[in-house]
């Protein structure tokens, strides 16, 4: 053992804190925690210590040890949870994520709260619900919540004075608070109604809602008391087919985790009053060779730490190491006394065995998703030897042209990444500076505006939408509209990006730097991956092409009628979105729109 690694831990407190393991580079091989540094540290270097084959593995790599003191072990457990989910070591157990997981979030102390999406919890005083898997899981609950509470979805600024609602009002997912319909206190008992539900008192639900329908019937306002029956309704049904423990009103997380010789898949199971409230299911890296014990213990600390609520009772598989500690943790961290148990017969036990087989489907589901995973790699490879490029095209970017005898000409571009399309980052681009019909000038004005600035992001060294470079860019059309790529990558002095286009008539795939088409094997991955890149930038500019084409028909034709000027002709077009619709519309229909006058709404019903 190096003499500085000795000192160290030969000279570390007695104390709570967190420890980093480096290698030789500085890189941050494990980050631990223990209530008793020096003891902790000396038990890795002891001779007569024996350790398990990861540790022993670790410790060969070891090349730099560091300590950062805590006033407690809570506040250990805390540091050490921030560091693992920053450096993300290699020896670590770790929950896998880029970003922080998503809440809902309920801000109450606004006159008409919202119920949204959020990946941050501040104190506040909102409430907060989760944290979720992933963004689905969370979109998943909150239209559930819309179909059940006329909370509003709007982000406008509630004055009451509104002239008329929204769709949601017509179909009874809003109560229109904006139009004065409800009253800020009823829309208040709205909201609690939400809060309530998220937190599992379904039945004090259910007692607020009956009351408000017996207190609507009273007053003979039957259309609310109808309404308020039919929520009464689903929520009812809902608590029947999630209704699991019968009469027991225990809040209880359970936690159930399936590992593989690589990866661990953790399934989290929410019961509150009785009732299945939720579940979510979690990607936990760096298990290998790890014993589950030390995977719970891990993924509870990780798990708990980045949330704000914590039930009582929290039930596993198996019992986790230093199971007294965690306790300890968690009632301090949540100021109330939680356990940790493991169910052994009756309803707990079922409902344990009922999370444990979702937790091995759930690591099915992940190991057939890194099979892909690896399958489209290996077809990128093979792309990458084809065209014999630089990198493994990882991000591809596709453009093409769609213009019909040079009217309303129009770009796209498509980014494909993994061999997966990310909608997002798709661009349009409306044809500006070319007025003939001319596919390769108009190729030219799209790509220079797309990399002049790329150029300019890399210049100023800012992250934008356009600073992404791709591992290859790919041109719907043959070898004039390569040599138009060729052309504006020289004229922006920009040589590191692999250029390549894909001819229509035989599949040939061109590239600069050699000589005559390349074609891949008729019935391999690469090909029908760069043939699907092609078909998806074509078929995004025909949709936006058809779309500017049709608006532009509107345009003119509303362009001829004496009275209706550009901001007039805009909010038609904003309504009714056609030129059919405003035709079909009757004459009561287009006086909403403002400006237009009965005599005017005449003159457009007769002029189309």
């Amino acid at each position: 053992m190096k003499n500085d690694l000795k000192r160290i831990y030969v000279n570390a407190p007695k104390k709570p804190g967190v420890y980093i393991m480096k290698d030789e580079k500085s890189k941050i091989l494990y980050v631990g925690k223990s209530i008793n540094l020096n003891a902790r540290l000396a038990s890795y270097f002891s001779r007569e210590q024996k350790h398990d084959p990861k540790t022993l593995a670790l410790l060969k790599k070891v090349e730099g040890l560091e300590y950062i003191l805590t006033d407690t072990e809570q506040e250990a457990i805390l540091l050490e949870c921030q560091l693992i989910k920053k450096h993300k070591p290699w020896y670590n157990v770790r929950l896998k994520d880029d970003k922080n997981y998503p809440y809902i979030k309920i801000d109450i102390s606004e006159p008409y709260p919202l119920v949204y999406i959020t990946r941050r919890i501040i104190n506040d005083g909102a409430a907060y619900y989760g944290p979720y898997a992933n963004a689905a899981s969370v979109r998943k609950t909150l239209n559930l919540l819309k179909r059940l509470f006329p909370y509003r979805s709007c982000t406008k600024t509630i004055t009451g004075t509104d002239e008329r609602p929204c769709l949601d009002f017509h179909i009874n997912r809003c109560i229109a608070p904006c139009t004065g319909a409800a009253s800020k206190l009823e829309y208040s008992s709205v909201i609690n109604q939400v809060k309530m539900f998220l937190d599992g008192k379904r039945e004090k639900v259910l007692l607020s809602l009956s009351k408000n329908m017996i207190s609507a019937a009273s007053t003979l306002e039957f259309e609310k008391a109808a309404k308020l029956r039919d929520q009464i309704h689903a929520i009812t049904q809902l608590n029947e087919e999630q209704k699991i423990l019968h009469s027991s009103s225990n809040d209880i997380d359970f936690i159930s985790i399936a590992s593989s010789e690589r990866e661990s898949w953790a399934e989290v199971f929410f019961v509150r009053n009785g009732n299945i409230t939720g579940r979510n299911g979690y990607v936990v890296d760096g298990t290998y060779l790890t014993a589950k014990s030390k995977i719970v213990k891990a993924f509870i600390e990780q798990y708990y730490s980045a949330s704000d609520k914590a039930p009582k009772n929290i039930m596993i598989e198996e019992s986790p190491d230093a199971k007294r500690e965690l306790e300890i943790w968690l009632s301090g961290k949540f100021s109330k006394s939680i356990k940790i148990g493991v169910p052994q017969k009756g309803t707990r036990k079922k409902i344990m065995d009922l999370v444990a087989k979702n937790a091995s489907k759930g690591l099915d589901d992940l190991t057939i998703s890194l099979i892909n995973l690896n399958r489209e790699h290996l077809t990128l490879k093979d792309l990458q030897e084809h065209l014999e490029l630089p990198r493994i095209p990882n991000r591809i970017e596709c453009y093409d042209i769609s213009n019909i005898s040079g009217t309303n000409p129009v770009g796209s571009m498509v980014v494909f990444n993994g061999g997966k399309a990310i909608k997002s980052e798709y661009r349009k681009f409306a044809i500006k500076g070319v007025d003939q019909i001319d596919d390769y000038m108009m190729m030219k004005e799209v790509l220079f505006r797309r990399f002049s600035n790329y150029k300019a992001s890399k210049e100023r060294g800012t992250s934008s939408k356009w600073s992404q470079c791709p591992d290859l860019v790919l041109i719907d059309g043959g070898k004039g509209h390569l040599a138009v790529a060729v052309q504006v990558m020289l004229e922006l002095g920009i040589n590191d990006i692999p250029l390549s286009s894909l001819a229509k008539q035989n599949e040939e795939i061109y590239t600069p730097q050699i000589k005559g088409p390349i074609i891949l094997p008729r019935s391999s991955e690469s090909l029908y991956l760069v043939q699907r890149i092609r078909d998806e930038a074509h078929r995004f500019a025909i949709t936006f092409h058809r779309n500017k084409r049709s608006k532009s028909m509107i345009s003119s034709r509303l362009d001829s009628i004496v009275g209706v000027g550009p901001k007039k002709k805009k909010q038609l077009i904003n309504k009714f979105g056609s030129l059919k619709s405003i035709s079909e519309a009757d004459i009561i229909d287009l006086t909403t729109v403002p400006g237009i006058s009965k005599e005017l709404a005449i003159i457009i019903k007769q002029s189309i």
